[in-house]
């Protein structure tokens, strides 16, 4: 399917690796400009090579962390347009709420909230004049379920998508949509490192903690990078101009809802 976006401009955030990644890819190579971000520059550098190599499209590569204004601003400089924005950022670490102490709870509500409305609050004028905006909130499966020592990313998630809930209402009619996917678990550093950690906490193999893990998906198998990218841009796409304010979940089945 021709998604209808080539020459579309796109900012994907924390797009280095993993689901960010798979999105910058999948809008690369429907024809989109694209301008990705990571805090490690030689994995962005590499990211960006790659990304070229396979699609030929434009890329612009911005180091830092999205949560800082000066990235933010560079962001912003290297693509003054978008049409199209993906924010994700890093989540905090599997933790007992206990433990939390005000400056870790802001933290993880300047990461996973606050930073993602300001930079909808800086592109999405120019998005309404236009006449096209698309705006995608990568989030969590656990914004509909809980799971134990996410509550921080969870609440953070969460208020993200109940603030824009309004927004999204209020622009739609300039074909402007803002919309949330939710991932279950995917083949990502992030839950490679979280099987690692609770193998360490359980004294048990890693391998044995994956497979219980997957064992409790239907699909039986994590997702991939590229299938969750792959979405992503049917959203960012001229087709998905009728569906805003939406959370979609992704996760093989795992959460367990008719509804």
């Amino acid at each position: 399917m021709d998604l209808g976006i080539a020459g579309r401009k796109a900012i994907i955030c924390a797009s280095s690796k993993g689901l960010g990644k798979g999105c910058a890819m999948a809008l690369a190579e429907a024809g989109c400009e694209i301008t990705i971000n990571g805090r490690q520059l030689d994995i962005l550098s590499a990211t960006a090579k790659e990304i070229r190599e396979k699609t030929g499209a434009v890329v612009h590569e911005v180091g830092g962390d999205v949560s800082e204004r000066s990235v933010q601003d560079a962001l912003l400089a290297a693509c003054a347009e978008p049409d199209i924005l993906i924010n994700n950022n890093g989540g905090p670490p599997l933790k007992d709420f206990r433990t939390l102490d005000r400056e870790a709870i802001l933290g993880g509500v300047v990461q996973n909230m606050v930073t993602p409305i300001e930079l909808v609050q800086r592109v999405i004028d120019g998005m309404v004049a236009r006449k096209f905006g698309r705006i995608i909130n990568i989030t969590s499966a656990s914004v509909l379920t809980p799971l134990s020592g996410l509550d921080l990313s969870s609440g953070a998630r969460a208020g993200l998508t109940a603030f824009l809930a309004g927004v999204a209402r209020d622009v739609a009619h300039a074909n402007v949509t803002i919309n949330a996917i939710l991932p279950g678990m995917f083949d990502t550093d992030r839950i490679r490192n979280n099987f690692a950690n609770a193998a360490a906490r359980q004294n048990v193999p890693e391998d044995k903690i994956r497979a219980d893990r997957i064992n409790g998906v239907p699909a039986k198998r994590l997702g991939e990078a590229d299938e969750f990218g792959n979405l992503a841009a049917f959203l960012a796409s001229a087709h998905a101009g009728y569906i805003t304010g939406q959370n979609l979940l992704i996760d093989g089945g795992a959460f367990r809802s008719a509804f």
